[in-house]
């Protein structure tokens, strides 16, 4: 929580001498700290069998204090104005939840004091599948029926700015704006700067990622990836948050607001009768983010309410906060753009080993792990760096797994201590073994792995595939907590996968690492300091044969690779 001190300020005595017929004395107000703050509250529907409020989450707060003027709250950091010290704030997480409010109270000559309450609040509002739908989270009913999510692992999915429909951007009145035409209410909203396709130069918003995850122990977590730059319209009072005018009209400015943020749901509290909206019910499901979340466009909010939402499409509005006159309406997919781009902020080639010098790998890139005993997985084989197992010919590199005598041999690559990295976009194009008990892998390691030990080094798995499933490849992360069969995973059928070349691709950052096949993304996962992928990792390239993914080992097996054509880096 945030620690608010008092200013004092010390005023001087200052003896000034005026030249002329006429002499004044000039005197100062006394300046005085604000004391005796009360800070009372009452809960919406308390009573003797609900002394926590009727689930509502409903608080009205009412402050006062000599000497003060004005009053501001905080909950969680995130001041809100109370002029006249009365303020009425609705608490979104689920359950008996006891919340710490600071308020301030503000007196003359920049003078404050602050005083802190405690408030146990009940909130029994919730929307299921609205956060499946925004997650991609399965429902399932627990014993009572009831729809609820049960996931072991995190499990996330992106949205973007649907493009493809007119009036994905839209600007409309808010109540404040209250006119009717002919009687009827007005035109719930109007499609503005881009109709079909979506974009201009200016319009950099339109290749947004807004990642939601639902967590294992019930939190709802967002990202949003904006490529360091955000969206503001001409309004002086939004730009001003990046030291802009507003004098040039619509711009985008480098301001990154790609942090992560905790979402809870409420319900909408804005009465919009007198604004027409179209043939649907609007859900009146609030997303609420924290750390001044925002979902793009920048108007100054941090809170959305859901117009609809299905698998593939939502429709949201936000009140402007500078301008109480307008409402933003958007239009989001969860389908990848249909260009089946990445849209990657990383464009420099820093970094490739293109396999066109027939013989061993490179030394300067490439050292391996030797030896057998399973790897921890229970795998069968033994890695050598022989040529029968790995070479280099025909313009790719040759990863051979081998029946040899009563066991298997294959090879394990890797570039630890030659060839790490920190975020960046990593491109392999490669056609995977097609036999029974082959267990591919294309994935990295953190380079204090020899230090800290797995999985604190992190793991970040760009493509591996089961040995009794070859029509499918996955992509996964292990980190301490979510490792092992507890770690986020996601498939994506891939037929071809071991009879055509395909580009398997992980884009890094500091906000989220995403996964895609062919420029498709198919799975993301949100990043941030506390997790272990903030530092240098190394490349692993194997087949091996059985173990955990592998499974049984089809009998008549005599030897299968992976062939990789190049390996690339971009930052």
């Amino acid at each position: 929580m945030r620690k608010l001190k008092n200013i004092y300020i010390l005023l001087f005595s200052v003896a000034i001498t005026f030249f002329g017929c006429q002499e004044n004395d000039y005197q100062f107000g006394e300046i005085l700290s604000p004391s005796n703050i009360t800070i009372n509250f009452e809960i919406v529907g308390a009573d003797a069998d609900n002394p926590n409020g009727d689930g509502s989450g409903l608080v009205t707060f009412t402050t006062t204090a000599d000497n003060s003027s004005s009053y501001v709250y905080y909950f969680n950091d995130i001041p809100e104005a109370a002029p006249s010290g009365i303020l009425t704030k609705r608490f979104t997480q689920v359950g008996v939840n006891t919340y710490q409010v600071v308020v301030k109270a503000n007196g003359n000559g920049g003078i404050s004091s602050t005083k802190i309450v405690e408030v146990e609040v009940f909130s029994s509002f919730s929307d299921i599948e609205a956060e499946s739908f925004l997650s991609g989270a399965p429902l399932t009913k627990d014993s009572d029926g009831n729809d609820i999510i049960d996931i072991a692992a995190p499990i996330s999915k992106t949205w973007y700015i649907d493009g493809a429909q007119n009036g994905a951007l839209g600007v409309g009145p808010s109540l404040a704006f209250d006119i009717q035409i002919n009687g009827a209410p007005t035109q719930y909203y109007y499609p503005a700067f881009f109709a079909s396709p979506a974009g201009s130069g200016n319009d950099c918003y339109v290749d947004d990622e807004l990642t939601f995850t639902k967590n294992s122990d019930g939190s709802l977590t967002y990202v949003l990836d904006n490529k360091g730059q955000t969206f503001f319209n001409g309004n002086a009072a939004h730009q001003a948050v990046v030291g802009g005018s507003g004098a040039n009209g619509d711009e985008c400015f480098e301001f990154d607001t790609s942090s992560q943020s905790t979402v809870s749901l409420s319900p909408s509290s804005e009465d919009w009768s007198k604004v027409a909206d179209p043939d649907f019910v609007p859900r009146e499901t609030v997303l609420n983010f924290t750390n001044n979340g925002l979902m793009g466009y920048y108007v100054g909010a941090t809170s959305y309410e859901i117009l609809e939402i299905s698998e593939t499409e939502m429709h949201i509005r936000v009140l402007d906060t500078a301008d109480p006159n307008l409402v933003w309406y958007f239009k989001f997919t969860s389908e990848v753009p249909a260009d089946g781009t990445l849209n990657s902020a990383y464009t420099d080639l820093v970094w490739e080993d293109d396999f066109n010098t027939d013989g061993a790998p490179n030394p300067a890139n490439w050292t391996y792990d030797l030896g057998a005993g399973g790897w921890g997985n229970g795998e069968l084989q033994t890695y050598t760096d022989n040529a029968e197992n790995v070479i280099v010919e025909g313009g790719s590199l040759k990863i051979k797994a081998k029946a040899s005598g009563s066991g298997y041999s294959s090879a394990r690559l890797k570039s630890e201590g030659l060839k790490e990295f920190t975020y960046g976009r990593y491109e392999i194009r490669a056609k995977l073994p097609a036999s029974q008990g082959t267990w591919p892998a294309i994935w990295m390691l953190g380079a204090n792995f020899k230090t800290v030990s797995w999985p604190a080094a992190g793991e970040i798995d760009i493509m591996e595939q089961k040995g009794g499933d070859k029509n499918t490849v996955l992509s996964t992360i292990h980190y301490p907590g979510n490792s092992g069969g507890g770690a986020p995973t996601q498939g994506i059928e891939l037929a071809t996968s071991t009879t055509e070349f395909h580009n398997y691709t992980v884009e890094w950052s500091a906000a989220e690492i995403k996964f895609a096949i062919d420029n498709e993304v198919y799975h993301t996962l949100p990043n941030d300091a506390t997790l272990p992928f903030n530092a240098d990792f190394f490349f692993i390239l194997n087949v091996a044969m059985g173990g955990t993914l592998g499974g049984t080992v089809d009998p008549n097996f005599t030897e299968d690779m992976m062939e990789i054509d190049y390996i690339k880096v971009f930052q």
